[in-house]
């Protein structure tokens, strides 16, 4: 066993603060105490961030083993907790909080250790990196250096060890296949395994899934499947099954899209039953893609890594270096770069790592050849299943680079949420922050901006002096591309000086947004909207000279996309494939913001005059807290499956949406209008599979009448009580942030010292999906949040055994809302039918975050003193429904029949994803 590192350590929690000295005495401290430590000593700590919130100290620093964990073991996951560390170590963990500084000490030896050993897998580069950050003065920095030797050769530079991709030849086009039923149940029945039980269930939604792999009868009239699958089906073994035969037997591309990360990589994981990891030629069969924004880029990296940041971001991109030698596709956010470790460094540090703003140089950067995204988009190319997310998929069809890669056999896993990614797919959004995008896209850096941004003229040089009249394109761009907000524009905004006509007119939106707002500063902390109607003559010439502005802007960007269209179809001597491939993206790039100022100028065009009845339009002013951080105004379609069947389904030859909660509980009309089929010259086909999950034994629905809505110490009362009674294990959603944070304040510290540890969205500096892991790996924790947790959420077994919610989920009534409902009315739908059908939705979703696996049971609470009954068929058929108060709720909970031995523990089977 390694020695303790003999210094000092901290650990501070809601229940309270403990200091260890050197010599291995532990003593509880008050928060004062524990703070004039850290500033005389350097503390081993465990996430610095999450310890100084608990302080309530925000320039805490110190030695932080999290740090450390990401520079010996990169691209290894690790839950941020005492408890998560010693199961990556492989050591004991502490039994109670004051038992934590000890094994602060035991983990830093460990890990010390680990350098000295001749089996540490990330040897490769530590040395050189180590330099680096000594250079930096990384705390770790001098303890590590005798731990690491000194290589016999000199180490590689990161960019030259990184593999580069090949050339492939273009796939041919899939053939014609035909799938019998006999064969899709043979092929689940092998990705199932040998001696798994036969569900009825799943082999007729397999037989039902292999109708969209069916050959096309008509063009643009793919075979368009909605099939509903309740939790336990098996779903995703149900549309691999056919997908991998026809995938096979065709030679083409099966995409998978999802919602959530985690279905993502659950779906990693079930794609290897049904495809090796390799090819025998070494491509990957299956391939994960993202958009551009969640990868690692090497020329954001190499500048970071040369002086581009200063300080604790510098040493960010140091460990960020270590992780992109290690990492299976260079995936940083959601990848297996640790989501905790941006947080360490408090700054966006790790957006700044990646592509955000879409200024990729492609072929003109020096990595291209090793760069994450190139590598996953050919990969994908050559693929027989990608797995992509909703947003990718729809930017994909309708933007994408090549036509030839565009998805025609799609299958939309968590469809329920296609509506809302093509909502905000097919949008349109002038605002302050969207142009200064713009700007900075075409201008490139201004005044003392550091960094590796360029602008167009920067990008296209050598055009430029190859072609005059796209070098005077160019300069026109340039010039017109002055007339957008820059920095500072929401300071002059404040001040009553904008510079130019796109500020002039945000301005005027604000005014005229305030000029209306009605809730009479009762919602200070919030964004208000207003409908961009019945405007004055003022705010309309404001609108005509903006829209003139940007005309002038796209009109040369129009010119300088024809004359590089001219150079490649005519090509000088000097260009050869690399500068083909750059001005091939250049194109790419410009046309896709031709189009974003063509949907500006058209949602201008429009202010003043009648409305155009296919599209919701409004102003808004942005705001968090008390803090205004955008205004602008919206556009979106009424129906945003209108588009999305043009642009995604008609192209297709066949697509199926599946989810547990496609339709609504009385009747498919709104998963049919949501999916796009009424807008395509067919009829979808419609499959329904029942949970096997036995609700009527596992579950239970509590509806408490006596918690007055508004009344935040009763509220957080009801939560802190419900916790303590179910022992943790508690999922509580709600629907404003506020009362949130206000209920975490004021139980917290109560349940710490009983035990039970309670995390929160917005509250602990703590990304989503780690709140997750930290949740899993902890019986005894609760976790608070809001939408994001209400679906895609997966924690099987004694984890999570209660979710409560604050209230009945009502739609936010905006503008947007608004107006779908009244024309849910005007279609005969009705308006309050229309209300709780997305109420009804959101519950069941909710729900199905209780019953991930046979095994598992608990309750589902909904603190409503007026749940409306119409709601109730939100839940599975034979779920027992209770309403009582809250005192015969807590001791239904603490003398629960589903209450499971400490460490009990239930796992989604296979069957069951």
């Amino acid at each position: 066993m390694p020695e303790p590192l003999p210094l000092p350590a901290l650990h501070a929690s809601h229940a309270g603060t403990w200091l260890r000295d050197a010599n291995g005495n532990t003593r509880g401290a008050s928060k004062g105490e524990a703070v004039m430590a850290v500033a005389d000593t350097p503390q081993l700590i465990l996430n610095a961030p999450l310890v100084a919130n608990r302080l309530g100290y925000p320039d805490l620093s110190g030695l932080d083993l999290l740090e450390l964990f990401a520079f010996i073991h990169p691209a290894k996951f690790a839950v941020p907790t005492p408890r998560g560390l010693a199961h990556a170590l492989g050591l004991a963990e502490p039994e109670s909080d004051d038992g934590v500084p000890a094994f602060l000490q035991l983990a830093a030896g460990h890990l010390l250790a680990t350098c000295e050993s001749e089996d540490w897998a990330e040897r490769e580069g530590a040395w050189s990196t180590l330099q680096s950050l000594v250079r930096l003065r990384w705390p770790w920095a001098q303890i590590l250096g005798p731990h690491i030797r000194r290589p016999e050769r000199a180490e590689k530079w990161l960019f030259a060890r990184l593999p580069e991709w090949e050339e492939t030849p273009e796939r041919a086009q899939p053939g014609h296949a035909l799938i019998e039923e006999p064969e899709v149940e043979a092929r689940l029945e092998r990705l199932t395994g040998e001696g798994a039980e036969r569900r009825e269930g799943q082999r007729r939604y397999a037989r039902e899934a292999g109708k969209v792999f069916a050959p096309r009868d008509r063009r643009d009239v793919p075979h368009l499947l909605l099939a509903q699958a309740g939790t336990g089906i098996g779903k995703t073994l149900g549309y691999l099954a056919p997908a991998s035969l026809w995938a096979e037997r065709s030679g083409g591309t099966v995409w998978v899209s999802t919602f959530t990360k985690n279905l993502q990589r659950q779906l990693r994981q079930e794609s290897a039953r049904a495809w090796p990891p390799t090819r025998l030629d070494g491509s990957r069969p299956v391939v994960v893609r993202k958009g551009r924004e969640n990868y690692l880029c090497l020329l954001n990296l190499e500048d970071a890594l040369q002086g581009g940041f200063a300080g604790r971001p510098a040493v960010l991109a140091q460990l960020v270096a270590r992780w992109a030698a290690f990492s299976q596709d260079g995936d940083m956010i959601g990848g297996d770069l640790p989501g905790w470790l941006g947080p360490l460094f408090r700054k966006r540090g790790i957006a700044a790592l990646t592509d955000q703003r879409g200024e990729c140089v492609y072929a003109g950067c020096p990595h291209y050849r090793k760069c994450f995204i190139e590598h996953a988009a050919r990969a994908s190319a050559q693929a027989d299943l990608v797995i992509a997310n909703h947003a990718l998929v729809m930017v994909n069809a309708a933007r994408g680079r090549d036509h030839a890669q565009r998805p025609t056999r799609v299958v939309f896993d968590e469809g329920h949420h296609v509506f809302e990614a093509a909502d905000s797919t097919f949008a349109a959004a002038l605002t302050g922050a969207e142009a200064i995008e713009l700007r900075r896209w075409i201008v490139g850096p201004e005044k003392s901006h550091k960094g590796r941004r360029r602008g167009l003229a920067a990008r296209l040089a050598d055009v430029a002096s190859y072609d005059e009249a796209g070098g005077t394109a160019i300069e026109a761009a340039v010039e017109a591309a002055h007339s957008l907000p820059s920095e500072g524009w929401l300071q002059r905004l404040n001040e009553g000086v904008p510079a130019g006509p796109l500020e002039a007119l945000l301005g005027a939106v604000r005014a005229v947004t305030y000029a209306r707002d009605e809730s009479g500063g009762q919602e200070a902390g919030y964004g208000i909207e207003t409908e961009a109607a019945g405007l004055d003559g003022p705010v309309v010439e404001l609108a005509g000279q903006a829209a003139g502005a940007l005309s002038a802007i796209r009109s040369p960007l129009l010119r300088l996309g024809g004359r590089l269209e001219a150079i490649l179809a005519d090509p000088p001597d000097w260009l050869d494939a690399q500068g083909r491939a750059r001005i091939e993206g250049a194109r790419h790039s410009l046309g896709w913001r031709c189009d974003l100022l063509a949907a500006w100028e058209a949602l201008l065009d429009r202010l003043g005059g009648p409305g155009d009845p296919e599209f919701v339009d409004w102003l808004a002013v942005d705001r968090n807290e008390a803090r205004e951080f955008d205004i602008g105004l919206h556009r979106h379609w009424l129906d945003p499956m209108k588009p999305f069947a043009k642009v995604v389904l008609e192209p297709a030859h066949g697509v199926m949406l599946t989810s547990a909660t496609l339709k609504d509980s009385e009747d498919w009309d709104a998963a049919i209008a949501r999916s796009g089929a009424t807008h395509l010259d067919t009829s979808a086909l419609l499959s329904e599979a029942e949970s096997p999950f036995d609700y009527a034994n596992r579950a239970e629905v509590l509806i408490v009448t006596d918690i007055r809505k508004g009344d935040i110490p009763a509220l957080a009362g009801a939560y802190g009580r419900i916790i303590e009674a179910c022992g943790g294990g508690v999922l509580g959603l709600f629907t404003a942030i506020r009362r949130m944070r206000a209920v975490h304040g004021r139980i917290a510290d109560r349940l710490a010292r009983s035990g039970l540890p309670l995390y929160a969205q917005h509250v602990d500096p703590i990304d989503t999906g780690t709140l997750v892991d930290i949740f899993r790996d902890d019986p005894t924790a609760s976790l608070l949040g809001t939408d994001a947790l209400r679906d895609g959420v997966d924690v099987p077994g004694h984890s999570l055994r209660c979710v409560v919610l604050e209230q009945v989920p009502w739609p936010r009534p905006t503008i947007l809302h608004r107006a779908r409902r009244a024309a849910a009315a005007e279609s005969g739908g009705g308006g309050n039918a229309y209300d709780d059908r997305i109420i009804r939705a959101r519950l069941a979703q909710a729900f199905g975050r209780l019953i991930r696996s046979r095994d598992d049971a608990g309750h589902f609470v909904v603190l409503s003193p007026a749940f409306p009954s119409r709601l109730l068929s939100a839940f599975p058929s034979g779920t027992p429904v209770i309403r009582l108060t809250l005192e015969e709720a807590l001791q239904r909970l603490a003398n629960s029949v589903f209450a499971k031995p400490d460490g009990a523990d239930a796992t989604a089977s296979p069957l069951e994803g």
